[in-house]
């Protein structure tokens, strides 16, 4: 069924699909299971880190002011009274040429305002078996401690909610008591593949089928965005067939995606099943290269996306318009891809009526950040993916690339994301 399309902008449509922005609920998680997980609530300190003052290293706890006169020419000797390790607390309090052997971590004793590594000294007995230490070198007040709070202090919010939980998010979890993590329910997202060319990636090859791809890589890019995903398979051309699983999917899941069946052939049911599901199609072209035909529609406040078929299409509208909502779902308030500004590493001449986003590989080169694009530059390739960790973009209007050209970069691998996605330059024409 062949349609009459009004492409729109990219920021007009990632706006569309931004007004039915909304956030997950907060679940308990286990700090056991919390990996990957993203942070409902901020982590906030409940006590100073460190609690106490402390030592970072094996050595000897002294008086700084004991150690103004030792020097190679005029070495001190210092008695020592104690002994602590990690967990312990001395009971003396430091007097006058006195020390303390004090082991990394434990608490730094009553007088005493500086540490000598353990290596920085001389360890001797007295006759009698009793320890002392000879010092060569004077000590500042303060010297090799690490002080109560200076890491984190009581009530500090150290990680925002919308974080993605890391090793290093969960050593402070598990620092500060959190037993159980306030963590986001993640969107599950259906998928839906169409097309009846499509084959399963064990299935033989035959003239004229090709196997699913599209399924496997937005199951992947769903899960790198934070969200959970729902199989439905691969539902052949037929209206009816693609209807029922479409409605199936709608009552299971928070969004819903489709491959395929979104251009202008007579086999592409998806402005049909917008019509009988009663949706309010947002878009169905948007003014960039690939992924022209991306479409967007809803129904009750829920999002259904519709992908193109061809791989590379596919992925893109994933990236510019899935993943910002998958992204706020999860709390983030940065859930657009990072931009940043790099330099072309090659030519690249195709003329673009549309922005062209261009699958490349980053590399940095004394000191400047250069985008190498990667495989054909074809919406059907599938190849390019595998290597591109960015996006560089052509503005529509522009006639391509030459080596060293500025250029837009959307990173696909970063998780810190951005406030605001990329927008067209306002001399764009449509």
């Amino acid at each position: 069924m062949v349609e009459n399309r009004r492409p729109i902008w990219i920021k007009e449509a990632i706006e569309q699909v931004m007004h039915y922005k909304k956030r997950g609920s907060c679940e308990r998680i286990s700090l056991d299971d919390c990996d990957g997980r993203f942070l409902a609530q901020p982590l906030k300190a409940d006590h100073d880190v460190p609690p106490f003052n402390r030592s970072p290293y094996d050595g000897f706890a002294l008086r700084a002011g004991d150690t103004i006169e030792a020097s190679r020419n005029n070495p001190l000797a210092f008695e020592v009274i104690d002994e602590i390790g990690a967990g312990s607390v001395s009971h003396y309090e430091l007097r006058s040429m006195e020390a303390i052997r004090i082991m990394t971590g434990a608490q730094i004793p009553r007088n005493a305002d500086c540490v000598i590594m353990l290596e920085l000294v001389q360890e001797k007995k007295h006759s009698d078996g009793r320890p002392y230490i000879i010092l060569k070198r004077p000590l500042r007040e303060g010297e090799n401690i690490s002080f109560q709070g200076e890491d984190a202090q009581l009530g500090t919010t150290l990680i925002n909610q919308g974080e993605k939980i890391n090793p290093g998010i969960k050593a402070l979890l598990a620092t500060f008591g959190y037993n159980e993590v306030p963590c986001v329910t993640p969107p599950l997202v259906g998928i839906i593949t169409t097309g009846s060319e499509l084959l399963q990636p064990e299935e033989d090859l035959v003239p004229g089928k090709i196997r699913n791809s599209n399924g496997y890589m937005i199951e992947a890019q769903i899960a790198r965005a934070g969200g959970q995903h729902k199989r439905y398979g691969s539902v052949s051309d037929q209206f009816e067939d693609l209807l029922t699983i479409v409605k199936r999917a709608m009552a299971d899941c928070d969004i819903v995606i489709t491959t395929g069946g979104v251009s202008v052939g007579d086999y592409d049911y998806m402005p049909m099943v917008y019509q009988a599901l009663g949706a309010e199609l947002l878009f169905n072209k948007i003014a960039m290269r690939p992924g022209s035909v991306t479409s967007c529609a809803q129904k009750d406040g829920k999002l259904f996306f519709g992908l193109s078929g061809n791989p590379s299409a596919c992925y893109v509208g994933f990236e510019l318009y899935v993943r910002p909502y998958i992204r706020y779902w999860l709390y983030s308030n940065k859930p657009y891809l990072k931009k940043i500004t790099g330099k072309m590493k090659t030519d690249f001449s195709k003329a673009n009526p549309f922005s062209r986003f261009v699958r490349c590989k980053l590399s940095i080169e004394n000191g400047h950040v250069y985008a190498n694009p990667v495989g054909l530059d074809k919406s059907g390739v599938v190849t390019s993916l595998a290597w591109a960790d960015c996006l560089a973009i052509l503005p529509g209007g522009t006639k391509g690339f030459t080596v060293e050209d500025s250029a837009d970069i959307l990173l696909l691998e970063d998780q810190e994301g951005s406030e605001d996605p990329w927008r067209e330059p306002r001399f764009s024409k449509l």
